[in-house]
This record gives structure tokens, sequence and C-alpha cells, in this order.
């Protein structure tokens, strides 16, 4: 594969591999440009399929995503032997189904949520910028986009607040 030729820590990864698969945010990862919109791109599907859950099991199904997440991108980041390459985005999937716990339904409310975590994951204001720079290994790579997560949380739920209801 083209993607594996240019990078010689994507060589050692394999999309067969489920804990590779899932860094890789389904392969999603794998975008030349941008792999962590992309990731975030990925969880749209995953969140519409939890969406429909009752909040408590949203809220598991989402905490079950964050917790096996340092696990696999810790696996990933290993195998790869690179600490957080841009393509592991696991993380990024994580983010957004934080983002959009409880978000009010329609495609403006996941519009704005995507456009929220992303503004927090790429711009990491403190404190999201020191537990990315301080805090390694598996939980360092999702500390950083758990936190992204509920910062754009806080936001959306501001929003939901002021318009919707």
């Amino acid at each position: 594969m083209g993607w594996r030729s240019q990078d010689e820590a994507l060589s050692r990864l394999s999309l067969k591999n489920p804990w590779h698969f899932l860094a890789l945010g389904f392969g999603s990862g794998l975008a030349k440009k941008a792999p962590g919109t992309f990731g975030t791109l990925a969880a749209i599907p995953l969140y519409l399929l939890l969406s429909p859950l009752p909040l408590a099991w949203y809220l598991v199904a989402t905490l079950i995503a964050v917790i096996a997440g340092v696990y696999i991108c810790d696996r990933a980041s290993k195998d790869m032997g690179v600490h957080d390459h841009g393509a592991i985005v696991w993380d990024e999937v994580a983010g957004l189904l934080i983002t959009l716990i409880a978000a009010p339904a329609g495609i403006v409310w996941l519009v704005a949520g995507f456009i929220l975590f992303r503004i927090f994951d790429i711009l990491k204001p403190w404190p999201i910028r020191v537990l990315d720079a301080r805090v390694h290994g598996g939980l360092g790579i999702m500390a950083d986009d758990v936190l992204a997560g509920v910062f754009a949380f806080g936001c959306l739920q501001g929003l939901a607040y002021l318009f919707a209801g």
C-alpha cells in the first residue's frame, strides 16, 4: 500500500489488526492531510449509531471508548515506535463522543459539536496544551482530546441552552 511506503512508523501497522484498525479510526487516520479531522469525521457514524440509546447507555459506551482508547492508542504508539503519531485518531473519536453527550438532535448540533471539538483539539488552550506536553503513553494521547471534548461539550451545551431550549 502507498501509505506504508511513505512512513516507516505506519509500515509497522496493519488494518487487519483490530487494535491498529481502531487506533487509525477505521482507516481515517491514514489521510495524508488533516488526519485528526478525518478521524473526527469517522466518529460521526459511531455517534449516529449510539445517539438513539438512553443517555446512561450512551455514557457507558463513551466511557468504554475512552478507557479502551488508552490501551488502543498506547498499543498502536508502541507498535509504531512513535508517541502520538498523527495517524492515531481514536482519541478524536472518543473526543467527539464526549462533545456530543446529550446534544440536541439535528444536523446543526452535530456540525456545531464537530467544529467546537476541532477548535479545542487544534488550538489546545490551557490546560489542554499542558496535558498534551506532560502526559505520555496511551493516557497522554487520550487525555488532551478527552479534555478538548469536555470543553467542546460545555460550549455546545451552553449554545443549546441559549438557542434550543
